[in-house]
């Protein structure tokens, strides 16, 4: 088999981009990732600062290496972790924390909102004509 150094190459930095990720001390977490306290129950189940929460479908959690865990292979309870919420409320990511991460600031609840509602109305509700029974 032939392999090019080119190819040899991108493998070696593909293998080697989670342990540059652990050297560069603090993951880059999204602008909406919350803090908070976690305990895994069954699967999709878990609290987050004692609140009960569940995962979402495509629920994933991230390692300290920031690699893709189980929930199932993870031991231990009120783990300090960054997560995110999903439109519906389902916990879609969450990043179990190194104690550098864990040691900055981060909120540990959603900020408020402004719902605008728009109400139309094109008047009162008409009556529906009922068609007659038909006949045999």
């Amino acid at each position: 088999m032939n392999i090019t150094r080119a190819t040899l190459a991108l493998l070696a930095a593909a293998l080697a981009l989670p342990a540059l990720t652990a050297l560069a001390g603090v993951r880059p977490f999204p602008a909406d990732a919350l803090r908070g306290k976690m305990t895994l129950g069954y699967f999709p189940d878990l609290s987050i600062d004692g609140k009960a929460r569940q995962f979402s479908a495509a629920g994933r959690i991230y390692n300290r290496d920031n690699l893709i865990q189980t929930s199932g292979s993870i031991d231990g309870q009120d783990i300090v972790v960054n997560y995110t919420v999903d439109g519906a409320g389902y916990i879609n990511r969450v990043w179990i924390l190194t104690g550098e991460e864990a040691a900055m600031t981060l909120p540990t609840t959603p900020p408020a909102v402004p719902v605008t509602l728009t109400v139309t109305t094109s008047g009162p509700p008409q009556p529906r004509p009922v068609a007659p029974p038909a006949k045999h």
